[in-house]
């Protein structure tokens, strides 16, 4: 069975730790559902966190505190900005932990995320869950959003490269919003990679989308590679013109986001979307794009 600490962490009295021999993710049972810390063991926080909003709960008003959280998309400032500034349910079930928020009021929507954390592979395994406890069916997708500390940089798979006119059709869709700048230099535009730094000294927000269908992002951050993965249906309806990732960043953190297919939710029913998360350590990825290549090569195989 799953051993979970209750410990204080971050001004919060009561959370929950999971760990194996080398990584340990924190989760928060004041608020959420909501990872909070992800990381080895003695070392940095893989997740931001926002020193002004540790340690707070209740109230009407929305908290990023940092960390990993669930949102409901295409997003919206009721449905997707509902505070999860209140008490979780948990409760361990056999090698998995499963932390559920209460019904939101103004939505009718409860959220849950489900925890394994591998005892031998530096790696966790989440399923994020939404349920319509309402009366009325929605059309909504499952948002999962991990907030990286700053000072790191974005890896995002290209398609596999086939010249013209081998191929005639397009791969997939890249989807940018109004305040996307291509021109920013945080951004490198690659044949295998589209990169994009973390820049604290840099506050205008960058952000695209993508159907993502090699189905993994990567963030390094010192000699850290973050990884999750994600499944893609490329059939399937995406939110925001067909992605089913997204990365945002400002001067403060950066987002890796990933999605579930856009879904009617018919009162009762649960929307489910799954996540990998592995965790790598005196990771070199080297300057150009071929040496990053090589490095993700060998840290996959």
């Amino acid at each position: 069975m799953l051993n979970v600490e209750v410990i204080p962490y971050g001004g919060w009295e009561r959370c929950l730790r999971i760990r194996n021999r080398r990584i340990e993710a924190v989760i928060t049972s004041e608020v959420g559902p909501r990872v909070i810390r992800f990381g080895f063991i003695g070392g940095l926080n893989e997740f931001v966190e926002y020193p002004e909003q540790m340690g707070l709960s209740g109230g009407e008003a929305y908290r990023s505190y940092g960390g990993h959280r669930l949102w409901v998309a295409p997003e919206d400032r009721i449905r997707t900005y509902a505070p999860d500034n209140g008490a979780v349910e948990w409760r361990v079930e056999g090698e998995a932990l499963r932390v559920t928020a209460p019904t939101e009021r103004m939505t009718g929507l409860r959220k849950e995320i489900e925890f394994w954390i591998d005892p031998e592979i530096d790696t966790m395994h989440l399923i994020h869950r939404i349920r319509n406890c309402g009366s009325t069916s929605v059309e909504i997708a499952a948002w999962a959003l991990s907030v990286m500390a700053p000072g790191g940089k974005v890896l995002i798979p290209q398609e596999p490269f086939i010249p013209h006119p081998d191929a005639l059709l397009p791969s997939r869709p890249i989807v940018l919003w109004s305040y996307t700048d291509m021109t920013d230099p945080r951004w490198i535009w690659g044949k295998e990679l589209i990169q994009l730094s973390q820049d604290p000294a840099s506050a205008r927000p960058q952000k695209i989308g993508l159907l993502n269908k090699r189905g993994w992002l990567a963030y390094a951050n010192g000699e850290r590679l973050f990884l999750k993965t994600h499944a893609t249906k490329v059939d399937a309806a995406y939110p925001d013109y067909g992605s089913s990732a997204e990365v945002f960043t400002n001067a403060r953190m950066l987002e890796l986001e990933t999605l579930s297919p856009l879904t009617l939710l018919v009162p009762g029913a649960v929307l489910e979307h799954e996540e990998h998360w592995f965790l790598y350590g005196g990771v070199r990825l080297g300057g150009d794009e071929a040496a990053v290549m090589r490095s993700l090569s060998a840290i996959r195989s």
